[in-house]
């Protein structure tokens, strides 16, 4: 079992960047692939961004490839999202997510949950 700890999240201006982290406890932590969705105001969680057991494979959803960067450290139960060029549409609540092995863009696929961190674009 793991569990999961989002921060970083806050106020940040239009342009601006931001690093979200997730801290997971346990001594297994890189037998789980992990993601990150998000959920807008009056909008479905949606799919971010995932990566695999070593950080070599990444996922993204298209909506924030080329913005987007996940990644892991394995030697600190860490996952990591930095968000480049925020605008307003970045504007919700970051979850990260862990299952066992395999990534998937699926919220349903994913076991292990954090209590999801707010993230405001101001203009």
């Amino acid at each position: 079992q793991v569990q999961l700890v989002e921060s970083g999240g806050g106020l940040v201006q239009a342009g601006g960047s931001l690093r979200l982290s997730c801290a997971a406890s346990g001594r297994t932590f890189s037998t789980y692939a992990l993601a990150w969705f998000r959920q807008a105001p009056g909008k479905e969680r949606e799919f971010v961004a995932a990566i695999g057991l070593t950080g070599v494979y990444k996922n993204y959803a298209d909506s924030v490839k080329g913005r987007f960067t996940i990644s892991r450290d394995n030697a600190k139960n860490t996952l990591y999202l930095e968000i480049f060029a925020l605008n307003s549409e970045d504007t919700a609540v970051y979850y990260c997510a862990a299952r066992l092995l395999a990534t998937s863009t699926l919220q349903r696929d994913y076991n292990y949950w954090g209590q999801g961190i707010q993230v405001t674009v101001s203009s």
